[in-house]
């Protein structure tokens, strides 16, 4: 006992030693971390005439153009005023900037066209609660396109080719047999469609004459579901390449000859998926891949591009990604990034080798005390592989080795999805953290995608168990690296990492010191009652990965692993933030819990934002809540924070509960 007690007095004083080093590092303000870019998504033409971005007009994310020849006389050519443009894109015949915008974000995206030449702007999918999916672009039908829309039936997309230079729509193909989605080929012939299997898998068919034919291609079961997919054919419709997991643990690059059915392994990885793809814009053909295992590594596939990927992985080590090429293939925009300094925007001459900056994204970075990331691998007690990412403070990490020289406060940052992954790069929320004083750690714990279909299976039926587990195995790892102490760990996380700081809370309750809880299922049942119906196609497969809610095992499983039923074993600080139009975790996911704990005087913050949906786009919005969990953070773990200040008032953040338990926030409120 006595040499426990000397070790945590040890811990504490030197907790308290790299606080007060910590000190001596320049804060870094939010706004320069979360606050609008000055630019981002830099793109080319296909045509090579015009080099596009997004950058503020009057606060707001907007797509601006520039004569290629001639950046600096760029002009805006959108005119949002509220929500930001986060996804745009080039129609083939560089006429027309194509991006899509929801509402409040419903998550009902719409697709928008503006003229290059005229700059007309114009609501291409005029529809009410509709969202748009993109089926087909090709060099070879520059005028066209095609898209799915749902405004026939909410649950499933019809396909429809759009002309882009009178925004007519005529009907390709009605989805009346259920396909989750279609393949389209190089010249706008659909020639595939997905429909999900009772078993949570899906089956492919062949589509002729816009026909789908009865028996299935192609099947894949529902180990393979979330690691095979088609990437799309080649210009000539000869070749369909798919990453393909059947037979084997990771996604292996395959091309497949339509003609005969014939597969042949273009590229495969022991131990990730293949990742992103660099294909020709004249032929479709992949010219380069990627793997992700601790960073990415980009590899070329024969010689076309062999020269460009040697001269980028030596000139940015792998952390480079490219955002447009030109139809001759002549000009490529990339963006590159380290974890330690945020995107750079380059134009890179195929012809003469050479890179010339555009852009940085956030300058006002330039000269901050950003601090590295580290890729480490931390076994579970099981022995699996948890590919992890951890961020040091300056004052725990002098050498900037990626050792602790002392311990700091921890924040374990968990991902949503939960079928996604963390990866190695420039990390806001990681940087943020780490100037405030805490080690960051970020887990990709079972379930979590990109290394190999067993390790995303092991998920499989494990909500709030041993995908739980693997989040403390990654705490007491942390623990035992002198990385952190036992009582200076909190968990904060959006989506399935929002439920995670709720599993955190409830089922392991003193485990945490504290915890951050941004639009997390409380519920897993009222979760998938309340999906939107446009993911109808994969509820089957919900089903399966967490628990069967029309059978009466499968409903005890998604009792037991919500949080909801256990809020009154939460015995430490929670702040929850959420979007009143959340179309994936509603609403009353939030409120459940909050008015559980409230009915057991059990303190909670509930943070609502009435324009926002699935995570906060504006960043007036993401500054207030990120001003809140500051400062409720620095009160558990003692950091650093700046002061709240007015970012309550310019957001539209509204505090049902729970104000007066998060330091600073009744004041902001002031009288709003």
């Amino acid at each position: 006992m006595r040499s426990m007690l000397l070790a945590a007095t040890a811990a504490a004083c030197l907790l308290t030693g790299a606080a007060t080093a910590q000190s001596n590092v320049p804060i870094i303000p939010r706004d320069v971390l979360f606050g609008n870019p000055e630019r981002a998504a830099g793109q080319i033409s296909p045509d090579g005439m015009w080099l596009t971005w997004t950058a503020p007009v009057n606060g707001v994310m907007n797509v601006w153009l520039a004569p290629a020849a001639n950046p600096g006389a760029a002009k805006p050519i959108t005119s949002e005023k509220v929500r930001p443009i986060r996804q745009y894109f080039w129609a083939p015949d560089s006429k027309t900037v194509l991006y899509i915008q929801d509402k409040g974000g419903d998550e009902n995206f719409l697709l928008y066209g503006v003229d290059v030449a005229s700059g007309a702007e114009k609501l291409l999918t005029p529809f009410e609660k509709t969202r748009v999916q993109i089926v087909g672009i090709s060099p070879l039908v520059p005028g066209r396109i095609l898209v799915g829309v749902n405004n026939r039936d909410a649950k499933w997309h019809d396909v429809h080719s759009l002309d882009l230079a009178t925004g007519k729509l005529t009907p390709v193909l009605m989805n009346m047999g259920d396909y989750a989605g279609f393949v389209a080929d190089g010249n706008l012939v659909v020639r595939g469609a997905l429909k999900s299997r009772t078993d949570g898998g899906s089956d492919y068919y062949r589509v002729i004459d816009n026909k789908v034919e009865g028996k299935p291609l192609e099947q894949v079961a529902l180990d393979d579901s979330l690691t095979t997919n088609p990437l799309g054919f080649t210009t000539d419709g000869k070749t369909l390449y798919w990453t393909d997991s059947r037979g084997r643990n990771t996604a292996a690059l395959i091309a497949q000859d339509v003609a005969t059915g014939a597969k042949k392994v273009v590229a495969q990885d022991a131990k990730a998926d293949i990742g992103d793809v660099l294909t020709n814009p004249s032929t479709g053909q992949v010219e380069a891949y990627t793997v992700d295992y601790l960073r990415q590594d980009w590899k070329p596939l024969g010689s076309a591009v062999a020269a460009d990927v040697a001269l980028l992985n030596k000139q940015f080590p792998g952390d480079w990604v490219v955002t447009s090429r030109t139809r001759a293939d002549d000009k490529w925009v990339l963006a590159a990034v380290a974890s330690d300094k945020p995107s750079t925007t380059y134009l890179y001459d195929r012809k003469s080798k050479s890179l010339t900056p555009l852009f940085e994204s956030r300058p006002k970075l330039a000269g901050a005390p950003l601090v590295p990331m580290q890729p480490v691998v931390i076994k579970s007690r099981d022995g699996l592989d948890l590919v992890s990412y951890l961020t040091l403070p300056a004052s725990s990490d002098a050498n900037r080795d990626g050792k602790a020289d002392r311990p700091a406060p921890l924040v374990l940052f968990v991902h949503g999805g939960p079928w996604a992954r963390d990866s190695y790069g420039f990390n806001s929320y990681h940087q943020w953290l780490a100037n405030r004083g805490y080690a960051v750690l970020s887990v990709n714990y079972r379930g979590s995608t990109g290394l190999g279909k067993d390790f995303t299976n092991a998920g499989n039926l494990q909500w709030g168990l041993k995908m739980h587990d693997d989040l403390l195995d990654a705490v007491n790892w942390a623990v035992k690296q002198g990385v952190t102490a036992p009582d200076k760990v909190a968990i904060m996380g959006g989506s399935y990492g929002g439920y995670a700081t709720l599993a955190g809370m409830t089922f392991t309750p003193t485990t945490f010191a504290c915890g951050v809880d941004i639009v997390g299922p409380s519920n897993l049942e009222t979760l998938l009652k309340t999906i939107p119906p446009y993911w109808e196609a994969g509820k089957v497969q919900f089903y399966k990965r967490m628990g069967d809610p029309t059978s009466a095992e499968g409903l005890a499983l998604l009792k037991a692993a919500s949080p909801l039923y256990k809020a009154d074993k939460i015995q430490r600080p929670l702040l929850i933030g959420q979007g009143a139009n959340d179309p994936r975790v509603n609403q009353a996911e939030s409120e459940q819990i909050v008015d559980a704990m409230r009915s057991r005087n059990i303190p909670v913050t509930y943070v609502l934002f009435p324009d926002e949906g699935h995570g906060f786009a504006r960043p007036v919005n993401n500054i207030a809540f990120n001003a809140v969990t500051e400062n409720f953070l620095a009160k558990c773990l003692g950091g650093r924070a700046e002061p709240i200040g007015d970012t309550i008032a310019k957001s539209t953040a509204k505090v049902p509960h729970g104000a007066e338990f998060s330091p600073g926030l009744s004041e902001a409120l002031g009288g709003k």
